[in-house]
């Protein structure tokens, strides 16, 4: 028998408990299984189980091996999938999560040339602001800030930075008078936003004073990035977005960016999804469309470096 072919037992008979559910799960018998791992353990001259009569242990020797055979099968898999993505059209339904702004103005629009691309691959889109759970909501693929990452087992491929600008309306500045440092804030109406406390935290750095976080506070939150634009822009109070959110409202001179000499540029929008291993057509065709759209550098810092409308 084969080397990978004993491997696939040994790593069955690990993740299953036992000969017998190992024997079930490839469609042989349990004795086929015991006598294929002492095969095995006589070729590698080690023992990798400890036996008893009702269960299995595997030996510190044994957990090596494991580790390195579940390796590396879940390599060969990945480069079975990968040659069949190249023969075979993604098809099915992905679900798609995404933060709402950039979701709606990003992401949204290029999701006809996605599925013209790709016409058997229908989509399911939701917009939220809340940290998803990929696993137990069944979503294929989540776009989401940097600060909505949690979950440390789930793949995060960066997309593009995600520079923001404090700004405000005109005719609030001319009620409460335009903030100077950004100790001033603090006795500032600043827009916040409700289900992600970390987005509050507005960090500050000069050479003056270092590097600080101010927790801002206000009288308006919302659970959208885009309730905050429709506040800020109504004259509410002062808020800090995104670039490609609020660039036309600033070149309207609808709004007016303050401590502009204090970059936020430390976030960043990820694309997620649950794990590279049997990872499908239709995710790795999504993934990559993000990439080659978003990355090294999004379309609006393309155009800002080269002096055109943001």
């Amino acid at each position: 028998m084969d080397k990978a072919t004993e491997m696939t037992i040994f790593v069955h008979a690990v993740e299953a408990g036992s000969f017998s559910a190992a024997a079930r799960l490839l469609d042989l018998t349990p004795s086929a299984v015991s006598k294929q791992i002492r095969r095995l353990e006589d070729r590698l001259r080690t023992r990798l189980f400890h036996r008893t009569t009702r269960r299995i242990r595997l030996t510190e020797a044994g957990q090596n091996y494991y580790q390195r055979c579940s390796r590396i099968l879940r390599d060969i898999d990945e480069a079975e999938d990968t040659v069949s993505s190249l023969t075979a059209d993604p098809w099915g339904t992905l679900r798609i999560a995404a933060t709402v702004s950039f979701g709606r103005v990003e992401v949204l629009p290029l999701i006809n040339d996605f599925m013209a691309r790709y016409p058997q691959i229908n989509v399911t889109f939701e917009l939220t602001d809340r940290h998803v759970d990929l696993v137990n909501e069944g979503i294929d693929v989540a776009i989401q800030w940097r600060e909505q990452i949690e979950d440390p087992n789930i793949v995060a491929r960066r997309l593009c930075v995600n520079r923001r600008i404090i700004c405000a309306a005109p005719a609030y500045l001319e009620r409460h008078g335009v903030p100077h440092r950004p100790e001033d804030l603090l006795s500032h109406n600043c827009l916040t936003l409700s289900t992600l406390d970390q987005f509050n935290d507005w960090a500050f750095e000069d050479a003056e004073v270092g590097h600080r976080v101010l927790r801002v506070h206000g009288s308006f939150r919302s659970n959208t990035a885009d309730g905050l634009h429709e506040a800020v822009r109504a004259g509410v109070g002062l808020a800090r977005l995104s670039n490609w959110l609020v660039a036309p409202d600033i070149r309207a001179r609808r709004l007016v960016p303050v401590l502009a000499e204090y970059p936020h540029d430390y976030s960043a929008f990820y694309v997620l999804y649950p794990h590279r291993r049997h990872l499908s057509r239709k995710v790795r065709a999504f993934v990559d469309f993000l990439i080659e759209k978003f990355t090294p550098v999004p379309y609006w810092e393309r155009t800002q470096a080269a002096g055109g409308d943001a």
